[in-house]
Order: C-alpha cells, then sequence, then structure tokens
C-alpha cells in the first residue's frame, strides 16, 4: 500500500499546474492523514495540511488506490459506503475527469 506521501506526489502528477476544478477538495484518510489540493489558485498547489475545503471526500487510502488504478468505480464505492461526499457534490463529480 502506498504512503501517503506517494499518494500526495501521485496527485501532484495527475493534477499537474492546472485541473481545471477552481476549488478546494481534501480527501480524508482517516488515521491515515489528508491530501488536499487547493484549484483556486494556479499553480494548483497539493499539501497535507488539514483545511476546509469546498469538497470533502472520506475514502480509505486502499478504496483511493482503487480508485486511482480504475479498479474501483466512484460510483459504485459512493453506492457500497466506500466513499462519502461532503460540501459540494459538483466537485466531486468533476473529479473523474481529473482521474482518467
Amino acid at each position: 500500500m502506498a504512503t501517503l506521501e506517494e499518494i500526495t506526489e501521485g496527485m501532484r502528477d495527475r493534477v499537474g499546474e492546472d485541473c481545471g476544478l477552481d476549488a478546494t477538495l481534501k480527501f480524508d484518510f482517516g488515521d491515515d492523514g489528508v491530501v488536499f489540493l487547493d484549484a483556486e489558485k494556479v499553480p494548483n498547489e497539493i499539501s497535507n495540511e488539514d483545511k476546509e475545503a469546498d469538497c470533502t471526500i472520506t475514502i480509505t487510502k486502499e478504496n483511493f488506490e482503487s480508485l486511482a488504478k480504475g479498479e474501483l468505480d466512484p460510483t459504485t464505492a459512493f453506492m457500497m459506503g466506500k466513499l462519502k461526499v461532503a460540501g459540494n457534490m459538483g466537485i466531486a463529480m468533476k473529479l473523474q475527469s481529473v482521474f482518467s
């Protein structure tokens, strides 16, 4: 399983300079930490700061990795309760373009 640092670096690679979300997003891995994406500024910033975000996705690191690899469908994960979304659902929906 990837470390928080590896996941954070992977997000930096995927997001690049500007992912086009124009919002703040937080992946909350519970006791394993958080990855915070600030896409309101360009270049986008990714950190492990636990700050308020427009949208927070709560998911385990294992499920996040499966999602990132395309082994877990986001809609299925949501329906099965493997991922929870708080805040602006529209931002979560836009995420699929970042992950594809």
